[in-house]
């Protein structure tokens, strides 16, 4: 007994004492580590507008603001606007967070709220996860040997009978705007689905047993509780979600049809700034690259536009559930 007691004093003088110069010098060195890298990443977001910025310096004197407001593309009589693409980023993400985010949220929701047993959770946890890990191309052959095959019909007997809603104006003899979000949608499932079920798992189980105390049904506690609760999690999720479809490329370039039009229809093709990039980037010559720059710095803008729209918004959030709850 008393030896047992000598060795819990030994310990815990041991863990009371302080921390030793090599344990000092260690954590200094962890510590600017650390900091190091942070500035690091920092720097290199200005190097990489920098570097945009300055060759695409000749072509922003040239065109001027007029680039952004113009949908002409003519490489030959040196015509450039990037109007159409910017529209059919924007739509085309708009359309696949739409479908992604009511996916992924839900998925979430179905394999935190004890749906399944332990098992058959974690298979489709793991199931889903690995769509993030399939390449984009193998996403745009798949959109064009299965998605657009499939929903030609479909499309064809909504253009016939609903014609006169502009989403339904036209027909999908081919790529399209829809086939291109169904796509994209699926692309950012992993990310909305696996932030936002962090962010539900992280919700007290308290919560929901007081709700369950007050009399509230299974559902009633989800979309009255726990959805609620995490909320701020979720947006987060959906940010990087929309921020992961503005910059698709591949599967974008193979599925949205590359034409340069306006439109609001969902069976019409368009363009991205993302695959404007890819398809003209290989032959661009020393007229079209400064442009190209131009609408790459366009697309870098947007990007980092909408993530800091977001974590405002986060921020702002977070700050009046914290003061709700005081």
């Amino acid at each position: 007994m008393a030896n047992a007691t000598l060795s819990d004093l030994a310990e815990s003088a041991s863990i009371s004492s302080p921390p030793s110069t090599m344990e000092i010098a260690k954590d200094r060195v962890f510590r600017g580590l650390t900091r190091g890298f942070a500035w690091l990443t920092v720097l290199v977001v200005f190097l990489v507008v920098y570097e945009v910025a300055t060759k695409a310096m000749p072509a922003i004197s040239e065109h001027g603001f007029r680039f952004v407001t113009s949908s002409t593309w003519d490489v030959q009589n040196e015509e450039f606007g990037v109007l159409p693409e910017i529209w059919g980023t924007l739509y085309s993400s708009l359309l696949a967070l739409l479908i992604g985010g009511f996916f992924g949220v839900s998925i979430a929701i179905f394999l935190t709220q004890d749906f399944l047993p332990h098992r058959v959770e974690w298979a489709f946890k793991n199931i889903v996860e690995l769509l993030a890990a399939i390449p984009s191309v193998v996403y745009g052959l798949w959109g064009i040997f299965v998605v657009i095959p499939m929903l030609r019909p479909v499309a064809g007997w909504l253009h016939e009978n609903l014609g006169w809603i502009p989403f339904f104006k036209t027909s999908l003899s081919g790529p399209g705007m829809l086939p291109a979000a169904l796509v994209l949608s699926i692309m950012i499932l992993p990310t909305v689905s696996a932030i936002s079920r962090d962010a539900l798992s992280n919700v007290p189980r308290k919560l929901k047993e007081a709700a369950f105390g007050l009399g509230a049904t299974r559902w009633e506690a989800i979309i009255g509780v726990i959805v609620p609760t995490a909320s701020t999690g979720i947006f987060g999720a959906l940010v990087l979600g929309f921020g992961r479809a503005l910059g698709e490329t591949m599967a974008l370039a193979m599925l949205v049809g590359n034409s340069n039009q306006m439109s609001l229809s969902l069976f019409s093709p368009g363009n991205t700034l993302a695959s404007l990039l890819a398809n003209h980037f290989p032959e661009a010559g020393e007229r079209e690259e400064p442009v190209l720059m131009y609408a790459a710095l366009i697309l870098l803008a947007i990007t980092l536009l909408v993530n800091i729209c977001g974590a405002f918004v986060l921020k702002h959030a977070s700050a009046r559930m914290r003061g709700a709850t005081k």
